[in-house]
């Protein structure tokens, strides 16, 4: 199994991803030019309309391409949205009052219900302590220790 990385960037223009799309939810139909994938190996790929979220894609089957060179389309399971929302928050620290500017992904189908606990998510997933409504920076926790 190997990762490769396929998030947004214009660093390395051969090895890109064309097309993700989902055929239901949590499936995927992927294709990308360059890096050798194989079936087991690990997509990550940005999410559509978000600047930095990413989702991990892992491949069932892949089908290298004769025409054009270096490109394939491959089947990956990964994340059920029914219907992706990315959404822009902000929090700020409680203690030195430090402003977090953050995207997360939510199921749309949730509604507003949902948002809370993915934005809980994403904000411990960057480093910040959340307990009730209060929020703590990184620097804050290390400080606090």
């Amino acid at each position: 199994m190997v990762e490769h990385d396929f998030r947004y960037t214009l660093f390395n223009p051969q090895h890109t991803l064309i097309e993700c799309r989902a055929l239901v939810p949590g499936r995927y139909q992927v294709t990308g030019n360059g890096g050798s994938i194989h079936k087991d190996d690990v997509l990550l790929v940005t999410l559509k309309g978000s600047k930095d979220l990413s989702m991990r894609l892992t491949v069932e089957s892949v089908r290298h391409l004769i025409n054009p060179r270096g490109q394939w389309v491959a089947v990956a399971s990964g994340p059920a949205f029914k219907a992706l929302e990315i959404l822009n928050w902000q929090v700020k620290c409680d203690s030195c009052a430090a402003v977090l500017d953050f995207e997360f992904a939510v199921d749309a189908k949730l509604g507003t219900k949902g948002h809370k606990p993915a934005a809980s998510e994403r904000v411990a997933a960057l480093g910040w302590a959340s307990k009730a409504d209060k929020h703590l920076c990184p620097r804050c926790q290390e400080s606090a220790q």
